[in-house]
């Protein structure tokens, strides 16, 4: 025997072929020769450190080591009785590089046999390793034992299997280099999501390992999870599936009756085609019913599609058509179509009714690396009108009370150059679920070419009133169809369709004049193309007037000048010269006032008379003179044939202060600016060429942000000059000259929103994790209602699906907490009638009792319909593995509730139960 380095502790085993009769003779003295070459490959110890462990410590842990009958017998070899003399019998013997190596020692027992490794010992050979406490290698029987150490802190470096892509965490491995075939013992192991605990495993090859007694659950806590499916015996193959007799659930280690006599658990990465189990309930109007069964199809990697459908057994039936779609940097979308066919009451029945409703959803967005010159989007939202009224398998009071379906389908495509031509054509859809009125664009086309600067300079910048010449070109194409829920998708929808092109070239010039006044000025040619013209005259005959329409190319031509004069004024107040540290340091205003030209020709010579015969109080019969526009159906509207010149005041203002921050640890003094007024415009015009009513109405908006922007303010009202007659209609007179104010308040709006939580008012955390330049705006219904797109099963909690307790302190314990406020009134007075047209308060709170529970409610208070609005109470529990959310609709047509409970974990998310109370049916 020989000593040598731990770096020299590997060889290369060499398959020489021997003519021998024993198999156990050759391999026995092949391995000594290896073992005499590489074997104990350690440094020898300095004197007076004792070497750890010992040959009956290692003895006492493999007679611990469980027997398997099974696994011997694999071993087990036929001797051929019959075999020629002078056969050649290949010898079986390692293939590749055994690598291995341990902290403490390596030792051999050449009685037994065996090789020992001890602390942090690892083992290699080809695409398996092992890595444990303790390594025995039995190169008698070809066998590796692997064990964790005992120590006072309790069972460590538990050994790990690895070979190929899975991975296991047993307490003792038992593996035959020439087999292959391994058994573990408490094995550990994940897959796809799903943890794996097996008392026995049995390792028959890559493809097939055999467990007993497994445990199968989500829980991150293997050892005391909240919930397992216990299998009894099973088969299981890495990466694709789990196979098991009789199986059922356990929560914390609880039996429960849930069990099913046998089970399939896919694991595959891959996605997979199967069936769908329906749920089943029952209606209070149509029976009993199954929904959502169907079939999933896993068609490729970037597109799949899911057939759904339900039954109700008083015969009503629905189904729905989905599809995911992504390739990766290109594009993604989602598409969905459903149909119902309802049937309520008996036949028979006075309330007897049948109808039919659907709806179409698309998304589609494309990755902005694809194509940087051409775009494709949509968002299409189409169907019924009182889809989401009448729909017995959808609940979202966001969409219902949301009165309009709005779709848009785009294309967009640029051409790089000197004239840097775009173009677009879109689709356009929007419908009034209360009126069912449907407007759409079939198509809207729109192109362009850049500016063009014909007098700019070849170097340098442009400077003058000729050098900023510049003019562009644009054209626009509708085909406009307005239509209703009766002829939609019907060849009447097309019956008053309108078509038309509109061309445009604006001509524009800027410069400045006394360095400090900008002056813009420019003028803009349209020329209308249409394929229709109307003809009117008066039929004496028939008493009334005939319109006809001719269907041919028909256009007008128009053009105006407008010019503007603006400037930037700067205000500074300076509260702390000497910086002093005072709390404001200073307050800017900054002024914006401009003044503009318009002119607007006249263009009567496009308009045609006819003569109409009418007959006085008197008897006597006269012609009237009756002008009309054959533009008039044109999309673009009729040219004007009223001379307008005009000049437009306006005034913009902004203010903003310069505040120190709160006292800090450093000596420095910080500012910071803080907007006391984002915006206050003010506009008006004056018509020169009007004979009356010159004074348009002064316009006012503004809007500012408070509390470290979480409030956000607007506010908008119109102020009209002139006094109103007996009739209520504007008439030239000012209103102060009648007996009133100067202005005349004709309408207001008013809009408040504002979200603030208890991390407000904590002076530890002082927001630093805010953002001061963003703000939270409550224009979503399903945000005011605590919906989660619209999904009553979603939860605050499913962002989170870490199992680990948190850290919660039970004294002067504060509870987090957030609320969400947003107010909207409107005022109008444009006839007298000064009334509030709407006024409404909304409110959406949330409050966590405890890290993992969380309650909440949504409601408001209509001042005008004085009532309660949409309210939504809302329980959320975190079970860590597991969810449950409760939500209650108490009042209104809206009035229901749903529980659901359920796995978070998308692989066994259909291990859930829910029930819901049915809305009251709605009655068209």
């Amino acid at each position: 025997m020989t000593l040598q380095k731990l770096s020299h502790t590997f060889t290369k085993i060499v398959d020489i072929d021997l003519q021998t009769k024993s198999l156990h003779i050759l391999l026995v003295t092949f391995l000594t020769l290896f073992i005499n070459n590489t074997a104990f490959g350690q440094d020898i110890p300095k004197s007076g450190i004792p070497i750890k462990g010992d040959d009956t410590a290692i003895e006492k842990e493999v007679t611990k080591m469980p027997k398997s009958t099974e696994f011997d017998q694999l071993n087990t070899k036929e001797v051929d009785t019959i075999r020629p003399k002078d056969s050649i019998k290949v010898k079986e013997t390692l293939t590749d590089v055994v690598n291995y190596k341990a902290t403490d020692y390596i030792k051999i027992n050449r009685r037994e046999k065996q090789m020992y490794l001890y602390n942090n010992a690892e083992i290699s050979y080809e695409d398996m390793n092992i890595k444990a406490g303790k390594i025995i290698i039995n190169y008698a029987k070809s066998e590796v034992y692997a064990f964790g150490i005992k120590d006072s802190t309790g069972y460590i470096q538990r050994p790990i299997f690895k070979q190929g892509d899975s991975e296991v965490e047993p307490d003792s491995i038992r593996y035959n280099f020439n087999t292959q075939k391994a058994l573990v013992f408490n094995s550990r192991t994940e897959q796809n999501g799903m943890n794996v605990k097996a008392a026995i495993t049995k390792k028959v090859n890559d493809s097939t390992i055999f467990i007993k007694e497994a445990w199968l659950t989500t829980s991150k806590d293997l050892d005391d999870p909240e919930y397992h499916i216990r299998i009894r015996k099973g088969k299981f193959v890495p990466k694709k599936k789990i196979v098991s007799g009789f199986a059922n659930m356990y929560i914390y280690q609880i039996p429960t009756p849930i069990g099913i006599p046998f089970a399939y658990f896919p694991l595959t990465e891959d996605r997979a085609s199967g069936f769908i189990v329906p749920t089943f309930g029952e209606n209070s109007n149509r029976g009993y019913f199954l929904q959502n069964g169907g079939y999933y199809f896993a068609i490729n990697d970037y597109f799949d599609l899911t057939l759904l459908g339900d039954y109700y057994t008083n015969g009503s039936y629905g189904y729905n058509l989905s599809s995911n779609y992504k390739v990766n940097y290109k594009f993604n979308g989602q598409f969905s179509f459903r149909y119902e066919n309802l049937i309520n009451s008996e036949r028979g029945f006075p309330d007897y009714s049948k109808s039919t409703i659907y709806n179409i959803r698309w998304s589609h967005s494309q990755d902005a690396k694809a194509n940087p010159n051409s775009r494709f989007s949509a968002s299409v939202n189409l169907g019924s009108s009182n889809y989401y009224n009448n729909s017995i398998n959808q609940f979202n009071i966001g969409n219902n009370l949301t009165n309009t379906l709005s779709s848009s389908i785009s294309y967009n495509k640029s051409f790089p150059g000197s004239l840097g031509a775009n173009f677009s054509a879109t689709a356009t859809h929007s419908q009034n679920t209360n009126t069912e009125q449907i407007n759409m664009s079939l198509p809207n086309v729109q192109g362009s070419i850049n500016r063009i600067y014909p007098f700019e300079p070849k170097t340098g910048s442009k400077k003058g009133i000729i050098q900023n010449i510049n003019f562009q070109y644009s054209f626009t194409g509708q085909n406009r169809i307005n239509t209703t829920d009766e002829f939609f998708f019907k060849k009447e929808m097309f019956d008053d369709a309108k078509m038309g092109i509109r061309h445009s070239i604006p001509v524009n010039t800027n410069f400045k004049v006394f360095d400090y006044l900008s002056v813009s000025a420019g003028g803009t040619y349209n020329e209308v193309w249409n394929f229709e013209k109307v003809r009117k005259f008066y039929d004496n005959t028939l008493n009334k007037e005939v319109t006809e329409v001719d269907n041919g190319f028909a256009s007008y031509r128009t053009y105006n000048f407008s010019s503007s004069v603006g400037t930037t004024l700067y205000g500074m107040y300076n509260f702390d010269k000497e910086d002093s540290g005072k709390k404001i340091k200073a307050i800017r205003h900054v002024v914006r006032p401009s003044i503009s030209y318009n002119v607007n020709p006249s263009f009567d010579f496009y308009y045609e008379q006819y003569l109409k015969e009418v007959t006085d109080a008197d008897g006597t019969q006269r012609f009237e003179t009756i002008e009309y526009s054959p533009f008039e159906n044109s999309i673009y509207g009729s040219p004007g044939k009223t001379y307008s010149s005009s000049i437009g005041l306006g005034i913009g203002n902004s203010i903003e202060a310069k505040v120190r921050e709160k006292e800090t640890d450093s000596t420095e003094i910080k500012y910071r600016k803080v907007s006391i007024l984002n915006n206050l415009n003010i506009s008006t015009s004056y018509n020169l060429a009007g004979d009356s009513l010159q004074i348009s109405p002064v316009a006012i908006s503004g809007g500012t942000q408070l509390m470290k922007n979480k409030m956000n303010i607007n506010f908008g009202m119109s102020l009209d000059p002139y006094a109103l007659d007996n009739n209520n209609t504007r008439i030239d007179k000012f209103n102060i000259d009648n007996g009133g104010s100067l202005f005349r308040l004709t309408n207001a709006n008013f809009t408040l929103n504002y979200s603030f939580s208890s991390s407000d008012f904590d002076k530890k955390s002082d927001n630093k994790n805010s953002d001061p330049n963003t703000s939270t705006t409550l224009n979503n219904t399903e945000d005011l209602l605590g919906q989660r797109n619209g999904d009553l099963s979603k939860s605050s909690f499913d962002d989170n699906e870490d199992d680990e307790q948190k850290d919660v302190k039970l004294y002067n314990y504060k509870i987090p907490w957030s609320l969400r406020l947003a107010y909207s009134a409107a005022y109008n007075n444009f006839a007298r009638q000064n009334e509030i047209s709407r006024n409404s308060l909304m409110a959406s709170g949330d409050v966590e009792l405890s890290p993992r529970w969380k309650v909440g409610v949504s409601s408001g208070y209509d001042f005008k319909q004085k009532g309660i609005t949409a309210t939504n109470l809302r329980f959320e529990r975190d079970l860590l593995s597991w969810k449950m959310n409760f939500q209650w609709f108490p009042f209104g047509l809206q009035k229901s509730w749903f529980f659901f409970i359920g796995i978070k974990s998308s692989v066994l998310s259909d291990i859930k139960w829910e029930k819901r109370r049915e809305r009251d049916k709605v009655i068209n």
